[in-house]
């Protein structure tokens, strides 16, 4: 069995989108990843010439791995948690930082089944997006998905985190 493509159609016309558009810029962009584990970075490589724009990508699942890729601050994620505005700022500037990128997108969230709390119900995910040279409040949105399977929340937001990456 041969596969023409490896992501669903929606997601892959949006990162064709995405490399489009930021080809059209002279944009390079950066992803960090945590709930989605490497799905947007997946989708961004799956389109052809994609190198011209996508640097690099970040999967930081562990807190450990957020401090030691992204130089997120322990404080952050003992103040306010791995699943806050706060750390997926960070974690954005952390990659555009290290990266050399135009522009960075987090992502950090409960997909589920299990880990969520009242406060941070599964299905809670947060983004957050830094573009080089730009001052200015942190960029960030906290999206409360239907807990309707792991797989749906992990898609959604990689759409997400797409949309958040077209100039």
């Amino acid at each position: 069995m041969t596969l023409e493509t490896l992501l669903p159609d929606d997601i892959e016309l949006l990162a064709r989108q995405v490399i489009e558009a930021n080809m059209a810029e002279g944009r390079k962009v950066a992803v960090a990843e945590s709930c989605t584990g490497g799905l947007v970075s997946a989708a961004l490589t799956e389109i052809p010439g994609s190198s011209a724009v996508f640097e690099r990508g970040y999967v930081t699942y562990s807190n450990e791995a957020k401090m030691e890729e992204l130089s997120v601050p322990l404080d952050i994620i003992e103040t306010f948690g791995a699943v806050s505005i706060a750390c997926a700022w960070a974690m954005a500037k952390g990659a555009l930082a290290k990266s050399g990128a135009d522009v960075a997108v987090a992502i950090s969230g409960v997909a589920g089944p299990t880990g969520g709390t009242s406060l941070k119900p599964v299905g809670t995910v947060v983004f957050a997006r830094v573009v080089k040279g730009e001052e200015g409040e942190p960029e960030g949105e906290l999206k409360k998905f239907e807990p309707t399977s792991r797989a749906d929340i992990r898609r959604q937001a990689t759409v997400c985190a797409l949309e958040m990456l077209k100039p």
